[in-house]
Order: C-alpha cells, then sequence, then structure tokens
C-alpha cells in the first residue's frame, strides 16, 4: 500500500483523512503544529497521539522530503539547494536575503515544457510535475537551515524551475498551506506565481487562490514574443492581457501584476520596445520588474548594457508605467534568474536535440 505523505494535503484535506481514519478532525490542527511550526516529522514522537493513533499513521502515512544533494553559497548571501527526486531529476531553490525581506524562489516542475530561449531550465526539456508535497518541502527544508541562524522567509515565490500553471492542483494546494495560520501564515501579497501566460489557467487561478501574481512577458508585441516565449503562439498578448484584467478584478481585495522583462542585448531592448512597451502596458494597475539577462552555457544571447536598461526604464517611468530594474542576485553559483538547471531526466527530448 502506498502511504499518504501528508505534507501534499492542506487543511481541509487533513480533515478528510483523519475523519477517514476515525478521528476527530481536531487532530489536524494537532499535526500541523507538530510538522509545521515544531519541525517534527516522526509521528512516534508526536506524544499528544495515542499510541494506537501513532502506530496507525505510521501503517497508513509519511512525511518525507526530497535529498539535498548540494548547497551553495553566493558571495552575495544568496543560497542554493539542489535536491534529488530519483536518481535522473534534481530540481534547485534559491534563498534571496535582503534587509527587509527573505525571499525563496522555489521550483514547481522538473524542467518545463515551454522552452523560453532565454531560460536555462527551459533548455533542459521536462519530466514531470512536482507533488504538492514536493513543492511543500522545499519551504521546510530552507526553513529548517534558515531558522536556527534567525533567517526567515518572508516571500515565496514560484520563479525555479517549471511552468506553475502547467501543475494547477499541486501548486495551488501549496499555495493554501503557504497561507494557512497552521503552517506559514504568510500573507497573499508576499506569495507570487509566474506564469508565461497560460490564460486558461490564469482565469481558474483568479477564483482559486488570492496570491499575487507576475506575468513573464518579454516582448512588446506577438511577432517577438512568438520567438522568446512560444506560448505565445497559443495564447496571443492580446488574450494574455485580458485574463491579467480578469485576475486584477477578481475577488474582493485589490490585486496589481509583476510584469517580468529580460532584457536583451540587442533583442528586444530598443527605444522603440520600451515605446511600445509603455503602450502596451497603459492604464493597467502593474509594475514592470526589468531583469538584465543572466548568461548560460551555449546561449545565443547577451545581456543589455547598463546604460540600455536606465534609458529604457527611464522612457517607461516618463510614461507613468512604474518600473524598476532587478538587482542580478546569485550569479556565481547559477542561482540567479534564468539560471536555474537541476537535472531533468527529459521526456522531450529537447535537450537532446540541443547537443546535435
Amino acid at each position: 500500500m502506498n502511504k499518504q505523505n501528508l505534507l501534499s494535503l492542506n487543511q481541509n484535506a487533513l480533515n478528510d483523512f483523519f475523519v477517514d481514519l476515525g478521528e476527530k478532525p481536531y487532530r489536524t490542527k494537532q499535526i500541523m503544529q507538530w510538522v509545521y511550526k515544531t519541525h517534527e516529522f516522526y509521528f512516534d514522537k508526536m506524544l499528544n497521539f495515542s499510541k494506537p493513533l501513532r502506530e496507525k499513521l505510521s501503517r497508513v502515512a509519511c512525511i518525507e522530503f526530497p535529498k539535498v544533494v548540494k548547497q551553495n553559497f553566493a558571495l552575495d548571501g544568496v543560497i542554493k539547494w539542489v535536491l534529488a527526486l530519483g536518481e535522473d531529476n534534481h530540481i534547485e531553490m534559491v534563498y534571496i536575503p535582503e534587509k527587509d525581506r527573505g525571499t525563496l524562489c522555489i521550483s514547481s516542475q522538473v524542467g518545463c515544457v515551454l522552452a523560453c530561449t532565454f531560460c536555462s531550465t527551459g533548455m533542459q526539456g521536462f519530466n514531470k510535475n512536482l507533488t504538492t508535497a514536493e513543492i511543500i518541502a522545499q519551504v521546510l527544508i530552507a526553513n529548517q537551515y534558515l531558522n536556527p541562524k534567525a533567517k526567515r522567509i518572508s516571500n515565496v515565490v514560484f520563479m525555479g524551475m517549471g511552468e506553475p500553471l502547467l501543475n494547477e492542483h499541486a501548486v495551488y494546494n501549496a499555495c493554501d498551506l503557504l497561507l494557512d495560520d497552521l503552517a506559514f501564515g504568510l500573507s497573499r501579497r508576499k506569495v507570487t506565481i509566474s506564469t508565461s501566460g497560460v490564460v486558461p489557467a490564469m482565469l481558474r487561478m483568479s477564483e482559486r487562490t488570492p496570491v499575487s501574481l507576475a506575468v513573464s512577458l518579454h516582448a512588446p508585441d506577438d511577432h517577438l514574443r512568438d520567438e522568446l516565449v512560444p506560448i505565445n503562439q497559443k495564447y496571443s498578448i492580446e488574450e494574455l492581457l485580458k485574463a491579467c484584467k480578469v485576475y486584477l478584478h477578481a475577488g474582493t481585495q485589490e490585486r496589481h501584476i509583476l510584469f517580468e522583462y529580460v532584457m536583451l542585448k540587442g533583442v528586444n531592448d530598443s527605444i522603440e520596445h520600451a515605446n511600445k512597451l509603455a503602450k502596451l502596458l497603459k492604464g493597467i494597475s502593474a509594475k514592470i520588474n526589468l531583469i538584465p539577462f543572466n548568461p548560460f552555457e551555449k546561449t545565443q544571447y547577451q545581456t543589455s548594457s547598463a546604460q540600455t536598461i536606465e534609458k529604457f526604464q527611464n522612457i517607461l517611468y516618463q510614461q507613468g508605467i512604474r518600473t524598476m530594474t532587478r538587482r542580478t542576485r546569485g550569479e556565481d553559483i547559477d542561482g540567479a534568474c534564468g539560471q536555474l538547471a537541476g537535472k531533468v531526466l527529459d521526456k522531450t527530448k529537447r535537450a537532446h536535440a540541443r547537443r546535435h
């Protein structure tokens, strides 16, 4: 019998799990306290459970983590973990410390099926979706390392390996736990799902979870975005922006969108591109995050110069678009945006095609 990994269950699912065991729903609060607050993962040490219940849990359930195979430390304080999901698949997650916050960038898939041309993960191909347990375990692993060092995770972003909105069920369940006061208790604004533009899933997300949304835009027109972000060939910028407006008006609380725009030398960084982008996003409650391209092995792209990025930002700012430029972090350990690659037993044959 396959044991149920309890890290895959949000509060409602845990209630159902205990009821099915013939237990009262209050057991949910007890076990969430053990797992998420005390960081106790062995049933035999959960002493407010009776011995028969502890034995029953050991037979039908488990609390299991991916194995940490490597931990890298950057000169700027960034930490990268490499986690093994079986012998042939590794994922990566990154902790980015700032003066006022600590951001954990987590993965949602082994590899990525979308093949954005400027992203190292996309070049690795794709193997599988992560389970909710494999997503939540990343946060627990990081917390176990950081908490004794008086470092905290204040923000969690789904910007690691994979397209989160191609793994909706597991990602939304993970968001439930990230927001749940019995688990991690993060604010909805401190949890961000990033998408390359899976429009139907964006519409579902608008109703399912109140977390923040980041959209990987990277081009101001369909012709260029078709090349950089191939999913645009399926869902155009016009459709993408319609879905963004649905997200902005869903729910009862004010929402904003972060548009991400990687700066590629001579590709999408001209004055004309900046003016087009400003016109495209006029009137949308959004902020643009300009990301200097982070090179990786065999890439065809180069990073825009600092002067070009500053000029691009100024054009947007002068036209009323809130804009910031992301500072590159963790580059010396390949932990920067677009550099996460892990190890992928590729099912798409894309990585093989690149080598030949």
